[in-house]
């Protein structure tokens, strides 16, 4: 049965509010006025009538102590990842929310912190990702019983601005890959195949089929905080991607020699293939002799989308190929380079409007016999 009861002590007054959880354990809390134990009462009745019931000290524990424990629990995630997720907590979640409790959160601060960080001149697409980390670890304070809902949720964010993409011609592509030098094969195999630069680093020799033209993606290499992390590729997902015969004898001379078990690309000492070493001695100045300064090593992944699709790729082998998750993603990055099927679209249903086939049988019409009368020769 719950219960309030009036306490005296040193001439002061207050209120204790007294239940029993679902487990059948005694609970109490106190109040300064009777009419806030009351209202407490009967949102606790309430809540466990309705199955929703949550303990009101279970969240009483901080956000910046719930963070900790959170982290603790995502050990699925690739080093990178967790790395930025590390990074938004300490300066954005933990900035904020560190010592308020789980309880303590509402909708509408965490609205208000959405629109600080909106207006302090972060892109669209960084708050969008800090308020997912928050709300992430929030979810996790419902599941675990310690919030009734999830205060995060439903949050109006600002738009992310999608960053225009560049796509290099074929012409680029080998002007690119000729400044680079004894690099340019570097070059032409992240613009011809679409390979992650993990994936490109991290790529044996054991893995190229030259007689399949195929490259088997089945692990990748990432730096973080300047150590080198071995793993699956993004999503997890192994994948087979097609080799153009263009490349097949440039690549048959680069592996000859090599061990299965040696990388395909290292650096000059033979150590794996390091992005920013290989932007600063490599790329960038290959990109500013090519008339592409500003030029970044994964913009070649764009183009061989772009290359792909101007060659009549699907979305699916399109998708199969860069090892997206889904076509619906590939369809969302890539939007805009399928613009061409629509017009290829169009047109047929102008050539067959032009050209309308009549069909040798109609279902819904009568038979009409057809008699055939003989000539003389």
């Amino acid at each position: 049965m719950a219960s309030i009861e009036k306490r005296t002590r040193d001439s002061k007054t207050s209120w204790s509010a007294r239940w029993r959880d679902p487990a059948g354990r005694q609970r109490k809390r106190s109040f300064a006025r009777k009419t806030d134990a009351e209202h407490f009462l009967t949102g606790v009745e309430h809540s466990q009538l309705g199955g929703s019931y949550i303990d009101p000290a279970a969240g009483r524990l901080t956000v910046g102590q719930w963070s900790t424990r959170w982290l603790a629990s995502q050990s699925h995630l690739k080093p990178s990842t967790r790395a930025r997720y590390e990074g938004i907590v300490a300066r954005h979640v933990v900035a904020r929310w560190g010592d308020v409790p789980l309880s303590g959160v509402s909708h509408a601060d965490v609205a208000a912190w959405v629109t600080r960080l909106t207006a302090s001149g972060l892109a669209g697409s960084t708050v969008r990702y800090i308020h997912r980390v928050l709300a992430l670890i929030l979810a996790l304070a419902v599941k675990d019983g310690r919030l009734a809902r999830n205060p995060a949720t439903g949050v109006r964010l600002p738009k992310a601005a999608r960053a225009e993409k560049r796509y290099l011609t074929h012409e680029q592509v080998a002007a690119l890959a000729e400044a680079a030098g004894d690099r340019g094969l570097v070059v032409l195999v992240l613009a011809y195949t679409g390979l992650r630069w993990g994936e490109l680093a991290g790529l044996r020799v054991k893995r190229v089929d030259l007689m399949r033209r195929r490259i088997e993606v089945a692990e990748a290499v990432t730096e973080v905080r300047g150590h080198l992390t071995w793993g699956t590729p993004k999503n997890h997902q192994r994948r087979s991607v097609p080799i153009p015969r263009s490349l097949v004898d440039d690549l048959a001379v680069h592996l000859a020699g090599k061990r299965p078990d040696e990388l395909v690309f290292t650096s000059a000492r033979g150590a794996v293939l390091r992005n920013l070493n290989f932007r600063r001695d490599v790329f960038d100045p290959a990109a500013r002799a090519a008339g592409l300064d500003g030029l970044t090593p994964h913009e070649l992944r764009h183009t061989a989308a772009s290359l792909g699709v101007s060659a009549g790729a699907s979305v699916k082998s399109m998708q199969r190929m860069l090892g997206h998750a889904s076509a619906a993603m590939t369809l969302d990055v890539y939007a805009g380079l399928f613009d061409d099927d629509l017009d290829a679209v169009a047109d047929r249903l102008d050539a067959a409007r032009a050209h309308p086939r009549v069909p040798l049988v109609c279902p819904d019409a009568a038979v009409v016999p057809i008699t055939v009368r003989e000539t003389g020769a």
